[in-house]
């Protein structure tokens, strides 16, 4: 039988006391699997949604509806996912851990993460799937990466946001589902959501931006884009992680960690034990 929101609360509680309690190395190895599970999931949705002809809105259903196999993989094959890993601050709320080791998590995560993207960049530079269609895959990429780029602050902020509202909501209802099934059910539709609208995350830009960078300077890609693409470079890069980590962190403790930890974990009965 699934478990009803307080119950996930407190099994998050649980589990957010459990990673903090992770070994540095642990944490790490289990970091690198999640960017790269999302960095797959991304180049899944960079492939699905080259060169169709279905219509902007069906596209991009279509893409994000791929890209959850990046947040299935972490879920349900185990991994270290920093915007995931936003829920600890439930933990937090109720004194079980530390901000320290909150922020002791999240960091280690988050470089984690970002080795693992790195390492599907380089993987998928490699197999030169970017030449696909006569070089629209890897077009596409580098557009991909240069509109992440040209965000403007408040527009990544937001984005950022209502990402991690969606991730965080899709890993709090995947912890309510007690079969694989009903994991994977619970992540499509919060996962599709954000892809299709357009919202931002840090660990998948983690990947999009530095593939579109490196393409960027490639031959036969400038031959069909140009070289006009100053925005789309490591500063950038840092500006739009930057903003959309913010929103993210925003997205993932303030509209769902402290809602549901307000509602199920401060409880006005001194003497309720359902919560405790």
């Amino acid at each position: 039988m699934a478990l009803n929101s307080c119950d996930i609360c407190q099994a998050t509680v649980d589990v957010g006391e459990k990673k903090a309690k992770t070994s540095i190395p642990e944490m790490f190895v289990l970091g690198i699997l999640a960017g790269a599970f999302i960095g797959i999931g991304a180049v899944f949705y960079t492939i699905t949604t080259t060169n169709t002809e279905l219509g902007f809105g069906v596209t991009k259903l279509l893409g994000g509806g791929v890209f959850s196999l990046g947040l299935i993989l972490v879920v349900i094959a185990g991994a270290e996912l920093f915007t995931g890993n936003n829920l600890i601050s439930v933990a937090a709320f109720t004194g079980r851990i530390s901000a320290g080791e909150v922020a002791k998590n999240w960091f280690w995560v988050y470089l984690a993460n970002f080795v693992g993207s790195i390492l599907v960049v380089a993987l998928i530079y490699g197999t030169g799937i970017w030449h696909f269609v006569g070089n629209e895959v890897g077009v596409h990429m580098v557009n991909i990466a240069a509109g992440k780029t040209a965000l403007a602050p408040v527009e990544a902020l937001t984005r950022g946001i209502l990402c991690n509202f969606l991730v965080c909501l899709a890993v709090w209802m995947a912890a309510g589902a007690n079969s694989i099934s009903g994991k994977v059910m619970a992540i499509i539709f919060p996962i599709t959501g954000f892809v299709a609208m357009g919202f931002e995350h840090s660990i998948a830009n983690m990947y999009f931006i530095p593939m579109g960078i490196f393409l960027k300077g490639n031959a036969e890609l400038q031959a069909i884009i140009g070289s006009s693409l100053p925005k789309l470079s490591w500063i950038g890069f840092l500006y739009n992680i930057g903003w959309v980590t913010f929103g993210n962190i925003i997205g993932g403790c303030l509209f769902v960690g402290v809602p549901y930890y307000v509602c199920h974990m401060v409880c006005p009965d001194p003497e309720c034990t359902k919560c405790s």
